[in-house]
C-alpha cells in the first residue's frame, strides 16, 4: 500500500513548481478513498448481516415444528457469532492472503498488518480492507448458517458448533480463495460475481452431505412436520430478498454501474422464479401455497448470485425461470425419489439452484458488461468449476461430520428428539 506524502515533502516540493506539477499529476493517478464506494460497501454488509439475523434465522425456524423454533433460532445467531470469529482469526487470511493456487497463507492471521493502513484504500480499489474483510466476513457466516437447515431437528448443538467452525475454516475459505482470492478457479476463467459456487453450492452439498450422514428425522414421512408458522418464513424471506440486493450489488465493490445493474437483474431473476414455482406447484398439486412461492424466490435469489455482474435482464429472466422449476423439481420429486431428509430443503433449493445459476452464467454473460462473453467454451469452464466443487466440498464435509461424530456424537438421543431441541438442548420453551 502506497502511503500519503507527509506534511514536510509537500512542503518541500512547493518550493519548486514544476516539481509540484510534476508530483501533482502522478498523485492523481494514486489509489484513493471514494466516500461513495464507502458508503454502499458499508451499507451492503449491513444488510447482508440483516440476511442471517434474522433473515434465515427466520425463514428457518418458520419452517420448524414448534419444539424446535427457538433452537433453530439458536443456530443462526451463534453461527453468526462464531463465524466471525473464525474468520477474524484466520479465515479471511486463508481465503483472502498469498499468491497459493489452492489457499491462501496465514499473513493476515489476526488481521495481522491491517491496522497498519486502516484509514488507506486497498489496492486498486476506493475502499479500505475493514471494510472489505467485514463484507466478506458477513459471506462465510450466512453460507454456514444456511447448511444448519438441511439437518435441523436432530444435531446437537456442540457438534454442530465445531463443524461449522472447522468447514468454514478447510471448506469455505479455501473455496472462496480459489474463486476470489486469485486462485485456480480464477486462474481458470470461472465466473461467479456474487457465490454462487462459494456460497450456495458449498452450503448446499455440506447440507446434502450432513442429511444423508445424520439420517432422517425421527418420524419423518409418517408424522406430521408441517411448518410451525409460516408468517416467519414469510417475514425471513422477504429480509433475504430485500438484503440480496447488498449482496449481489455490494459484489461490485463500489457504489457504480455494475452494482446498479445488479441489482436490476437480481429483482427480475427472482420475480421470475417465485412465479415459476408457484406456477409448476399449481399445475401439480392445483393448489399454489405460500411455502412454494417464498421458496421459489430464494431459489431466483441463489440463481442470480453468479450471473449478477455478467448478464443482461434477458438472461436474468431465463435464469429465474430455470431456477425456480429446477429447485421445485429438487425439493419434491427428486427427494422423494432418493429418500434422503433435506429438511428445509438446502440442496434443494441453495445447491440446484447455484448449479443451474453457474452454469447459466456462462451462456447468458455478456462482453460488454463483464467482459466476458458467454458460449460453450464458458459453459464448459463453469462446468468444472461447479464439479470441482462439489467433490471437494462433498469429500471434506463427509470427513469432518465423521471426525466431529468421533470426538462429540453428531446427533441428540432418540428421547431428545422426541422431547424437541429447544427444552433439551436449551432449556427454554416456546410460549
Amino acid at each position: 500500500m502506497t502511503r500519503p506524502l507527509s506534511k514536510r515533502a509537500l512542503a518541500v516540493m512547493a518550493a519548486a513548481a514544476p516539481v509540484l506539477l510534476f508530483a501533482t499529476g502522478a498523485a492523481a493517478d494514486e489509489p484513493t478513498i471514494d466516500t461513495g464506494d464507502m458508503a454502499w460497501m458499508m451499507t451492503s454488509t449491513v444488510i447482508v448481516l440483516m440476511m442471517t439475523i434474522p433473515g434465515v434465522a427466520l425463514f428457518y425456524a418458520g419452517m420448524v415444528r414448534k419444539k424446535n423454533v427457538l433452537a433453530t433460532l439458536m443456530q443462526s445467531f451463534a453461527a453468526c457469532a462464531l463465524i466471525t470469529i473464525v474468520w477474524m482469526v484466520a479465515g479471511y487470511s486463508l481465503a483472502f492472503s498469498g499468491d497459493g493456487a489452492y489457499v491462501g497463507d496465514l499473513g493476515k492471521l489476526l488481521l495481522s498488518g491491517m491496522m497498519e493502513t486502516w484509514d488507506k484504500p486497498m489496492e486498486d480499489s476506493t475502499i479500505t480492507e475493514p471494510v472489505f474483510m467485514t463484507f466478506q466476513m458477513t459471506f462465510a457466516i450466512i453460507t454456514a448458517a444456511l447448511i444448519t437447515g438441511a439437518f435441523a431437528d436432530r444435531m446437537k448443538f456442540s457438534a454442530l458448533l465445531l463443524f461449522l467452525a472447522l468447514w468454514s475454516l478447510l471448506v469455505y475459505s479455501p473455496v472462496c480463495h480459489w474463486v476470489w482470492g486469485g486462485g485456480f478457479m480464477d486462474g481458470w476463467g470461472v465466473l461467479d460475481f456474487a457465490g454462487g459456487t462459494v456460497v450456495h453450492i458449498n452450503a448446499g452439498v455440506a447440507g446434502l452431505v450432513g442429511a444423508i450422514v445424520l439420517g432422517k428425522r425421527r418420524g419423518y414421512g409418517t408424522e406430521n412436520m408441517a411448518p410451525f408458522n409460516l408468517s416467519l418464513s414469510v417475514i425471513g424471506a422477504s429480509l433475504l430478498w430485500v438484503g440480496w440486493f447488498g449482496f449481489n450489488g455490494g459484489s461490485a465493490a463500489a457504489s457504480n454501474a455494475n452494482a446498479g445493474l445488479a441489482i436490476a437483474v437480481t429483482q427480475i431473476a427472482t420475480a421470475a422464479a417465485a412465479l415459476a414455482w408457484m406456477f409448476a406447484e399449481w399445475a401439480v398439486k392445483g393448489k399454489p401455497s405460500v411455502l412454494g412461492v417464498i421458496s421459489g424466490a430464494v431459489a431466483g435469489l441463489v440463481g442470480i448470485t453468479p450471473a449478477a455482474g455478467f448478464v443482461a435482464p434477458i438472461g436474468a429472466l431465463v435464469i429465474g425461470i430455470a431456477a425456480g422449476i429446477a429447485s421445485w423439481w429438487a425439493s419434491t420429486e427428486l427427494k422423494k425419489m432418493l429418500k434422503y431428509d433435506d429438511s428445509l430443503d438446502v440442496w434443494g433449493v441453495h445447491g440446484v439452484a447455484g448449479i443451474v445459476g453457474a452454469i447459466l452464467t456462462g451462456l447468458f454473460a455478456v462482453e460488454a458488461i463483464g467482459e466476458t462473453a458467454g458460449g460453450v467454451g464458458q459453459m464448459i469452464i463453469q462446468i468444472q468449476g461447479v464439479v470441482v466443487t462439489i467433490v471437494y466440498t462433498g469429500v471434506v464435509s463427509f470427513v469432518l461430520l465423521k471426525l466431529v461424530d468421533l470426538l462429540v456424537g453428531l446427533r441428540v438421543s432418540e428421547e431428545d428428539e422426541v422431547e424437541g431441541l429447544d427444552t433439551a438442548l436449551h432449556g427454554e420453551r416456546l410460549g
